[in-house]
C-alpha cells in the first residue's frame, strides 16, 4: 500500500473530491482526519467511509481559531502529519464583475484563499519533514472565466500561496503542489451549470463538454488518483508544480 502508516488531513473532507480522496487514502493504508464546516456532513462521511482509521472534525476553514483547532486535533491523533490535502472550496455565484455582489466575492475569497492560507499557516508546524501538501486550485486558477470573478481570483491566489509555501517548506523537504481540475462530476458543477443557464442547465453542460477534448466530465476517483500520486513517494521530486487534470480543456 502506497500510504501505509501515514497520516493525512483533508479539508472539505465531506465534499465529492474530499470524500473520494479520503476513501482512496484509507485503501492505501493511511489514517485520515476529515475536516468540514457541517458537523452532520462530517458524521455522514465517516459513516460512509466505515473505517476505524477515519476521524472527523467540524471546523470552519475561514476562522483562524478553527484552523488552529483542526491542526491541534491532527497532532493529537497522529503526532505528526504526513499529508495535508488543503482542499476546501466553494464556487460562488455566477455573475459578471459589474453585477457581482460584494458579499459573494468576499465569501468565495474567504474559503478559497483565506482558508488555504490559514491551512498552510497552522498545518506546516505539525507536518513531518518530507511530507506532502496538496492545495486544490482549478483550471480557473490558470486562466480566466467570464462570470466568476471571485472563483477565478481565489483560485489564482491558491497558486501564489503554493509557490510561497513550496519555497519556505523546501528546507524541511516538504513538497507543496496545486491540482487544477476541470469540470468534475458532482454538485458543484451542477450548481455552476444552473448559474450559467438557469432555464436550461443541460445546455450549459453540453457547451462545457465541447471544450473538453476527452469528451466527458472528470470523475472524483480520477482526482483522488492524482492526489494520491502527489501524496506518495512517487512524487518525491515534485514541488511548486501546477498539476492540471482537465480532459484537455485548458490546452
Amino acid at each position: 500500500m502506497r500510504l501505509a502508516g501515514r497520516s493525512a488531513v483533508i479539508t472539505g473532507g465531506s465534499g465529492n473530491i474530499g470524500l473520494a480522496t479520503a476513501a482512496r487514502f484509507l485503501s492505501e493504508g493511511a489514517r485520515v482526519l476529515i475536516v468540514d464546516r457541517d458537523a452532520a456532513r462530517v458524521e455522514a462521511a465517516l459513516s460512509e467511509l466505515k473505517s476505524n482509521s477515519a476521524h472527523g472534525l467540524a471546523a470552519d476553514v475561514t476562522a483562524a481559531a478553527d484552523s488552529a483547532r483542526y491542526a491541534a486535533e491532527a497532532q493529537r491523533l497522529f503526532g505528526r502529519v504526513d499529508i495535508f490535502f488543503n482542499n476546501a472550496g466553494i464556487a460562488g455565484a455566477v455573475a459578471p464583475i459589474v453585477d457581482h455582489a460584494d458579499a459573494d466575492f468576499d465569501a468565495v475569497m474567504a474559503v478559497n484563499a483565506r482558508g488555504v492560507f490559514l491551512g498552510l499557516k497552522h498545518m506546516l508546524p505539525v507536518m513531518k519533514d518530507g511530507g506532502s501538501i496538496i492545495c486544490t486550485s482549478s483550471v480557473a486558477g490558470l486562466r480566466g472565466s467570464a462570470g466568476m470573478p471571485g472563483y477565478v481570483a481565489s483560485k489564482h491566489a491558491v497558486v501564489g500561496l503554493m509557490r510561497v509555501a513550496s519555497i519556505e517548506a523546501a528546507p524541511r523537504k516538504i513538497r507543496v503542489n496545486t491540482i487544477h481540475p476541470g469540470p468534475v462530476q458532482g454538485d458543484m458543477m451542477r450548481g455552476l451549470e444552473t448559474g450559467m443557464a438557469p432555464a436550461n442547465p443541460d445546455a450549459a453542460h453540453d457547451l462545457i463538454l465541447q471544450r473538453m477534448r476527452l469528451g466527458r466530465y472528470i470523475e472524483t476517483k480520477e482526482i483522488a488518483d492524482l492526489v494520491t500520486f502527489l501524496a506518495s513517494d512517487e512524487s518525491r521530486m515534485i514541488t511548486g508544480a501546477t498539476m492540471v487534470i482537465d480532459a484537455g480543456m485548458a490546452g
